[in-house]
């Protein structure tokens, strides 16, 4: 299966979606100025591992800001998600957010709230790195 890897550019988001590496993750910012067609690939290789998934798939997402628009399509793939449990696979969702970031801690609520499925929310410290490789990577992306 293709791997669909974006490294986070300004306010583009990292995107890894890689069956082999058993690694799905959404980072950084996201704004795309057509959000739509920017995710049209991420839905598409979501239709295609809904096929085949892994026994076990972890969705890890650490967005340190998103806009109204994407925050509809991150929904979307929740959803989508979702669905791949509801088909009696096994699916989590792991929701990062600072600790101190009150907006992101209630967008992983209010995501949570809306959905059935395996959701964790995991709060991180931004100066002491309990996500030291996430840490260091938005830095890098902020400047």
């Amino acid at each position: 299966m293709k791997i669909l890897n974006y490294n986070a550019d300004g306010y583009l988001p990292g995107i890894i979606l890689d069956r082999d590496s058993e690694k799905f993750e959404f980072s950084g910012k996201t704004c795309p100025e057509d959000a739509v067609s920017f995710y049209e690939p991420v839905f598409e290789w979501l239709e295609e591992y809904a096929k085949n998934p892994l026994e076990k798939t972890v969705f890890d997402f650490k967005f340190i800001y998103f806009n109204t628009v994407s925050s509809k399509i991150i929904m979307m793939i929740m959803y989508r998600l979702e669905e791949l449990s509801e088909s009696g696979n096994d699916v989590k969702i792991r929701w990062f957010y600072p600790e101190d970031d009150d907006d992101l801690f209630e967008a992983g609520e209010d995501y949570q709230n809306m959905l059935e499925v395996d959701f964790e929310m995991i709060p991180y410290d931004e100066n002491e790195g309990n996500d030291s490789d996430y840490t260091n990577n938005l830095i890098d992306s902020l400047f």
